[in-house]
């Protein structure tokens, strides 16, 4: 029998001028939550892009809450084991 997890993840752009930022927060079923924020900044000679900005700015944020992941998941191993994990890089 499986189990069915979900975790509600928000992603949130904001624009100012030539600078585009995204906040991100994951919700995990622990019930802890983790934010991240990403920025991308448009040179003043390219044409306005508001997606291309936004999707810059949100696979930033997106990158840093998938580290926090891997951190923490990593941290809760270490607790259990009473050992040091490692990450596995590509």
């Amino acid at each position: 029998m499986s189990t069915l997890v979900g975790w509600h993840v928000e992603l949130e752009f904001s624009e100012d001028g030539h600078r585009t930022s995204a906040a991100a927060m994951v919700r995990l079923g622990d019930g802890s939550e983790l934010k991240a924020r990403g920025y991308a900044m448009r040179h003043p000679s390219d044409p306005e892009q508001l997606r291309v900005g936004e999707e810059i700015a949100g696979a930033r944020a997106l990158m840093d809450l998938s580290s926090q992941l891997l951190s923490k998941a990593h941290r809760e191993i270490d607790e259990a084991t009473g050992r040091h994990s490692y990450p596995l890089t590509h």
